[in-house]
């Protein structure tokens, strides 16, 4: 069983479920604004006349903007495990060893 943090106070507890609902939101509304991005580049490739120039410079594009959509998608999940271990209690505490994190003075 998984031993609960009891040194972190509600107001704290809040504000940074607040702060992380917020960063989840920005993510995910990032993520799908490139994926929307990169289909409409797609599509627009393959309906007219280019050249091969113009084709590499937008792969170039879409692997950059992969990266970062990557990126976001890491960060969303390590968000989403903040937000749940808020919710059970373990917030503040390594998943590795269950020991609680050095509070920041």
């Amino acid at each position: 069983m998984t031993s609960k943090r009891q040194d972190l106070d509600q107001p704290f507890l809040r504000r940074q479920r607040e702060a992380l609902t917020k960063l989840r939101r920005e993510l995910l509304r990032t993520v799908q604004a490139n994926e929307t991005e990169e289909s409409d580049i797609r599509a627009k490739s393959l309906g007219e006349a280019h050249e091969s120039e113009d084709d590499a410079q937008k792969l170039a594009m879409l692997e950059l903007d992969g990266q970062i959509v990557s990126r976001h998608v890491q960060r969303l999940t390590l968000v989403e495990r903040a937000l749940q271990k808020i919710e059970d209690g373990t917030y503040g505490m390594s998943d590795a060893d269950g020991k609680p994190y050095p509070a920041n003075d």
